[in-house]
C-alpha cells in the first residue's frame, strides 16, 4: 500500500519531495530575512482573527502599492535571521471580539511552526505587537462613534 504525500502549505512534504543527495554533494544555503519574513507573514495572516499586518501607514503604503500592481507580502513582518537561527517581530491589526492575548499566542505558535518547518531555521523568538482592532467600515448614514485613540 502506498502512502499519499503529506502537503502543507501548498508544497508536498515526505518521502517522495526529498531525492537523495549525490555522493560527495556539498554547499552553503542562505535563506534571506526577505524570504523568513514571507513565510511569517503567511503563517501569521492565515490565523483566524487576523485582520491584517502592519500598522495603519503600512498599510496605506500597500494600498497604494497593490493599486500599481506591487503586492507587499511582508508588510507588518520583519525578520533576523543568522547561520542557524531566525527572530520574527510580526505587527498586527485584530479584528474586533478576538481575545488578544489568545491570538498572539496563536500567531506565535503559527509563525514558529511554519518558519522553522519551511526553512529548517531555529526560531529564537517570535514578538507579536498588536497595534489596533478593526472594529469594522462605518455605515453610510451614521455618526462615527467618538471613540479616538492618542
Amino acid at each position: 500500500m502506498s502512502q499519499e504525500p503529506e502537503v502543507r502549505y501548498g508544497v508536498v512534504h515526505g518521502a517522495a519531495a526529498e531525492a537523495p543527495l549525490p555522493v560527495g554533494a556539498s554547499g552553503r544555503t542562505v535563506i534571506h530575512e526577505a524570504a523568513v519574513a514571507k513565510v511569517a507573514a503567511a503563517a501569521a495572516r492565515d490565523v483566524p482573527g487576523v485582520h491584517s499586518l502592519g500598522t495603519a501607514p503600512s498599510r496605506a503604503l500597500g494600498a497604494i502599492r497593490d493599486a500599481v500592481g506591487q503586492t507587499d507580502h511582508v508588510s507588518g513582518v520583519r525578520a533576523e535571521v543568522g547561520q542557524t537561527q531566525a527572530a520574527v517581530d510580526v505587527t498586527l491589526v485584530a479584528a474586533y471580539g478576538v481575545p488578544l492575548q489568545s491570538l498572539a499566542d496563536r500567531v506565535r505558535a503559527a509563525v514558529y511552526r511554519a518558519v522553522e518547518e519551511l526553512t529548517g531555521l531555529a526560531v529564537i523568538e517570535v514578538n507579536v505587537e498588536i497595534a489596533d482592532v478593526f472594529i469594522g467600515e462605518p455605515r453610510v448614514g451614521t455618526k462615527p462613534s467618538g471613540i479616538e485613540v492618542q
